[in-house]
C-alpha cells in the first residue's frame, strides 16, 4: 500500500509542515508502508486554466502520483478559513480525470491535518472535508486540527506527547486493513 503525504504549503523551509511530514513519513515507513511525499513547494504547478491545450508535465506527474497512492494525508496551515490557495489550485487540476472510469480521487481515503494559532484549525479541516467529498474520496473520521502554540514542547522544540500520539493514531487508522482499497 502506498501512502501519499501532500504537504500543501509553498514554504521550502524546515518549518511546521516539513516537521510534521517527516514525522509521519518515518512512522508510516516504520509500520512497513511505502510513503510518497508530494511537497507543493517542490513542483511547478501552474494556475489552473481550462483553456490550456497541453497539460504541463508537472501536472501530469502530480495526477499520476495522487491517483497511484492508495491513501492520502493532506496537511496545510489555515489561511483565511481554508487551505493554502496553491494547494486548492493543485487539486483543481484533478478535473482532467473527469471523463475517466474512476475520476478525481474516487474511493481514496484521506486523513486531514490543519494548524492555526488559536483554536480555528477545525475550520480548515471542514473546508478540506468538503473538497475531499467533491473529489469522490472519503475522509478518515479522525482528523487533527492543531493549535499551533500547543504543538511543540517549549524546552526541546519537539512535538508534544499529545500531538505525537495524534499523528500516530491518524497514521495507524489510515492504513488499517478494515478500510477498503478499491481496484482500478
Amino acid at each position: 500500500m502506498k501512502v501519499l503525504l501532500f504537504n500543501g504549503t509553498l514554504s521550502s523551509a524546515q518549518d511546521t509542515s516539513e516537521q510534521i511530514t517527516g514525522y509521519l513519513k518515518n512512522h508510516l515507513e516504520h509500520l512497513g508502508f511505502e510513503v510518497v511525499v508530494f511537497r507543493l513547494a517542490a513542483h511547478d504547478i501552474p494556475f489552473f486554466d481550462p483553456r490550456i491545450k497541453e497539460t504541463p508535465a508537472a501536472v501530469k506527474q502530480m495526477l499520476e502520483t495522487f491517483r497511484d497512492c492508495d491513501r492520502h494525508i493532506w496537511l496545510t496551515p489555515l489561511y483565511h478559513g481554508g487551505m493554502v490557495g496553491a494547494m486548492k489550485n493543485c487539486l483543481d487540476w484533478l478535473v482532467l480525470s473527469a471523463q475517466e472510469n474512476f475520476p478525481y480521487l474516487t474511493s481514496k481515503v484521506v486523513g486531514l491535518i490543519c494548524w492555526a494559532y488559536g483554536g480555528n484549525a477545525a475550520t480548515g479541516i471542514d473546508a478540506l472535508r468538503t473538497i475531499v467529498a467533491n473529489l469522490r474520496a472519503w475522509t478518515l473520521p479522525y482528523s487533527i486540527p492543531i493549535v499551533r502554540e500547543d504543538l511543540y514542547e517549549h524546552q526541546t522544540a519537539s512535538f508534544t506527547a499529545l500531538y505525537q500520539e495524534r499523528f500516530k493514531r491518524l497514521s495507524e487508522l489510515l492504513v488499517e486493513d478494515t478500510l477498503p482499497v478499491y481496484g482500478r
